[in-house]
C-alpha cells in the first residue's frame, strides 16, 4: 500500500461527500449497532453545517478532508479553518498572543475537531485496514494546506490516545489535558456504585439526590420518539441561558436542535425536570456505543442539587441500566470528583510552521504534561471511593 497513489481533497461542505463514504470511515462499527460516538457521523456534522452553527460568520469554516486510496474514499477528517479559538476547549489563547506579539499572524489556523464538542473520539477517520496510511495522508494533507496558504498551525483536538501516540511519532506535538469521567465497574444498580464509595461520600450523594427530587415536580428521561418538539422549545431556553452566561453568545443555533431531532433523536437522552406542567431544567446527552456523553444543561428555576441529579446521577443511572462503560461529563468541573467522576487524560496534536515557535511550544508542553500527570495523581487520591476499592483497581 506504500506505493499506492493517494488523492487528497478538501471540501467546503459536508453535503459534497456521500454519507455512506463518510460513515464507512467515521463509524464502520455502526454496521452492527451504534457508533462509538455520534459526533463525527455525517448526520451530526451536517446538522452543524445546515443549521448555520458552523460556516460563514461563525469562525468555523468547513474544509472537510478526504483521502482516496485504491479508488475509494478510505479516510476523512472534520477539518475547519478557524478565525478564533472559541468552542475548542483545548485552550491556545496564550500561544496566539505570543505568536502575534512576535509579529506573526496566528489566525486563521486549521482545526481537526468536532466544533463545540469536548468529547474524545477518533479524528483521523479511516476504513478498516487503512488506519496507518489514512492517518498519515490526512495529516500530510492538512499540513500541506496550511503551508500552501501560509497558515500558522494545524491542531487535532480530543483525539484518541492511540492517535496522539501515532501523531507524535510523525513529528506532531502531543498535548495532554484532563476531564472527569465516570467508569462503570460492572455495577448492576446505582446502589452498587454507591457501595464502592466511602461512607461519607455515599451519604452525601443520597442526601443530594433526595434534595433534588424534592423540587416539587417529576424528572423525565426521554429518548427517540418520546422527545417532542415542545421539549426542544424548552431546552432551547435552557441552552440560551447557559450559553449567554458561559460564552456570551450560544454556539449552536435553534435550527441545530431541529436537525438533531430529525436525524439523531435515537442518539439522544434528554433529562427534563417538570414542575407545574412545564419544564424548568434539562440536561442533554448523546448516546455512544459504550459511552454516554453529557453535553448541555440549563434551567429557568434554581433548585438545590437539581443540576447534580440531572447531569451526573441520572447519567450514571442510565449508563448502569444500559450497560454502558463510561460517562463523559464534558469539560472542567472538579466538583464532579466527589460524585464519582475521576480525572482522565485527554489528548491533542499540534503542528506549527515556524520552527522557533514550535520548539518553544514543545518545551511548554513537556512541562505541562508533567503538571497534568501530577494533578491527575493527586486528584485521584482525593476521589470518593473506598480505599479498598481504589487498591483493587491500581
Amino acid at each position: 500500500m506504500d506505493d499506492t497513489p493517494i488523492e487528497i481533497a478538501a471540501h467546503g461542505s459536508i453535503n459534497g461527500i456521500d454519507p455512506v463514504d463518510w460513515d464507512a470511515c467515521a463509524c464502520p462499527e455502526a454496521t452492527d449497532g451504534r457508533p462509538d460516538d455520534p459526533f463525527t457521523t455525517h448526520r451530526f456534522l451536517k446538522a452543524l453545517e445546515d443549521s448555520g452553527s458552523v460556516g460563514a460568520g461563525t469562525g468555523w469554516q468547513p474544509r472537510y478532508l478526504t483521502a482516496r486510496i485504491d479508488g475509494q474514499i478510505a479516510a476523512v477528517a472534520p477539518l475547519y479553518a478557524k478565525g478564533h479559538s472559541q468552542g475548542e476547549y483545548i485552550f491556545d489563547h496564550n500561544w496566539a498572543h505570543a505568536y502575534e506579539s512576535a509579529g506573526g499572524r496566528y489566525y486563521p489556523k486549521l482545526q481537526i475537531a468536532v466544533p463545540f464538542t469536548p468529547a474524545t473520539g477518533r479524528r483521523f477517520l479511516t476504513r478498516p485496514g487503512y488506519e496507518a496510511a489514512g492517518m498519515s495522508a490526512l495529516i500530510q494533507g492538512a499540513i500541506q494546506i496550511a503551508a500552501d496558504n501560509e497558515l500558522s498551525s494545524v491542531h487535532a483536538t480530543f483525539c484518541t490516545e492511540a492517535e496522539a501516540i501515532a501523531g507524535a511519532e510523525m513529528g506532531l506535538l502531543h498535548r495532554v489535558g484532563q476531564q472527569f469521567h465516570w467508569v462503570n465497574d460492572g455495577y448492576g444498580t446505582f446502589d452498587d456504585f454507591l457501595s464502592s464509595l466511602s461512607s461519607r461520600k455515599r451519604k452525601n450523594i443520597r442526601k443530594e439526590r433526595q434534595q433534588a427530587n424534592d423540587f416539587g415536580g417529576e424528572i423525565l428521561e426521554l429518548t427517540g420518539d418520546a422527545i417532542q418538539p415542545e421539549h426542544w422549545d424548552a431546552f432551547w431556553q435552557f441552552y440560551q441561558d447557559t450559553g449567554n452566561r458561559k460564552w456570551g453568545t450560544p454556539y449552536l443555533t435553534r435550527n441545530f436542535f431541529h436537525f438533531a431531532h430529525e436525524t439523531m433523536r435515537d442518539d439522544i437522552l434528554m433529562v427534563l425536570a417538570i414542575r407545574d406542567g412545564r419544564p424548568i431544567a434539562g440536561a442533554l446527552n448523546f448516546i455512544g456505543r459504550d459511552t454516554l456523553f453529557g453535553r448541555y444543561w440549563g434551567c429557568t428555576e434554581h433548585h438545590a442539587c437539581l443540576h447534580f441529579e440531572l447531569c451526573y446521577y441520572r447519567a450514571i443511572d442510565f449508563a448502569i441500566r444500559h450497560r454502558l462503560g463510561r460517562v463523559e461529563a464534558g469539560a472542567q468541573g472538579e466538583h464532579k470528583l466527589a460524585r464519582g467522576y475521576l480525572p482522565t487524560p485527554t489528548h491533542s496534536l499540534h503542528w506549527f510552521g515556524d520552527p522557533g515557535f514550535r520548539d518553544a511550544v514543545a518545551r511548554y508542553l513537556d512541562a505541562e504534561r508533567n503538571a497534568v500527570d501530577h494533578e491527575i495523581e493527586v486528584l485521584t487520591s482525593y476521589g470518593p471511593f473506598r480505599k479498598s476499592h481504589q487498591e483493587d483497581h491500581q
